[in-house]
């Protein structure tokens, strides 16, 4: 009985004992498939998170790519000038009288250097804006033995005349549109401008109707547009018109932060930018300085644009240093500056 009971209690000590070691050992498989669990789910939420981050990336690309890029430039300063009201007359006899307003002027830019040969002469052209209100000072411009472009205002009491007259000799002739400025209402563009208020099909109307109106025009700047040239959606709405009709743009830069740049690119249109403009201070000394300052620009992009006005001191000073700047540079029209943006 006694050896029974030693045998029974030894063995339930080792079935004890078993039991005891198969709890030891069936812990660690526990551990160890929780930490693979941990490691899947740690692994898992990495993969959707780096899914998501690529996912934003890629997204944010495609929204830029719509988007035009506004050029970053240097700072700009302005400078402010009031334009005396002025009474002209048509052929008719009706009076025209030309509205206050103020130009303002973003100084040029520093130009990178670009590398001409020696005997190419670097190419300017000058465009003088503002014209149909005086049609005895613009035939006064065509007879200077240079070559210059005139942006002649929709709507006009000279356009037509102007437009002829140009033609006839060989000089080109570009549609100055008028845009609406930041000053506006206070400051109206004139007959014609296209309004930040207008629906698109408005606006289309309107650009079309100043297109038509002025005959053998090769392309376009702009008349003020301060506010509008900085507007992307109205200005693809116009560049896709100047594309169809296979016309250039030039803009003005009546303020640093035109989009008209990066919007003619994106469509495709041949482009310049005004470099200097020449007489809006209407002072000799300082039409002269402009000018050299157009010079200097050209020689180091190997090309520039000036713009000037229809004043009795622009043409005398250009009469006066017309030979001299023909031996430093070669004038030619605007349409020979313009390029594709690549």
């Amino acid at each position: 009985m006694i050896f029974s009971k030693v045998c029974k209690g030894s063995w339930a000590y080792g079935q004890k004992k078993k039991t005891k070691k198969k709890r030891k050992k069936s812990k660690p498989k526990k551990v160890g498939t929780l930490k693979t669990h941990l490691l899947k789910v740690i692994a898992g939420l990495s993969i959707l998170i780096l899914l998501v981050v690529a996912a934003g990336f890629l997204l944010n690309h495609l929204m830029l790519r719509k988007q035009p890029v506004e050029i970053t430039q240097l700072p700009l300063k302005t400078e402010v000038l009031k334009i005396p009201d002025f009474e002209i007359f048509s052929e008719e006899g009706i009076s025209h009288t030309k509205p206050k307003y103020k130009i303002k002027t973003p100084l040029p830019e520093e130009i990178p250097k670009i590398d001409i040969s020696p005997e190419e002469k670097p190419r300017i052209a000058i465009i003088i804006d503002d014209i149909g209100y005086d049609r005895i000072l613009a035939e006064k411009f065509l007879e200077l033995d240079a070559v210059i472009t005139f942006s002649i205002l929709p709507h006009s009491p000279f356009q037509n005349t102007i437009s002829r007259i140009a033609h006839s000799k060989g000089f080109e002739t570009m549609l100055h549109l008028p845009m609406e400025p930041k000053e506006y209402p206070k400051v109206k563009p004139g007959p014609g401008a296209l309004l930040m208020s207008m629906s698109p099909d408005q606006l289309l109307n309107q650009l079309i109707n100043d297109l038509d109106a002025v005959p053998y025009i090769k392309g376009v700047n702009n008349h003020m547009g301060s506010k509008m040239t900085e507007n992307s959606d109205q200005l693809y709405q116009i560049f896709s018109v100047l594309k169809q009709r296979g016309l250039f743009f030039i803009d003005s830069r009546t303020t640093s932060k035109s989009l008209c740049k990066p919007s003619s690119r994106l469509l495709q249109i041949p482009f310049a930018q005004r470099d200097v403009f020449i007489d809006h201070i209407p002072e000799p000394d300082f039409i002269r300085k402009q000018i050299k300052m157009l010079i200097r620009i050209a020689n180091k992009k190997g090309r520039a644009v000036g713009i000037a006005h229809p004043h009795i001191e622009t043409y005398e000073v250009f009469r006066e240093v017309l030979p001299e700047l023909n031996k430093k540079v070669r004038l030619v029209p605007a349409s020979e500056i313009v390029h594709i943006i690549s």
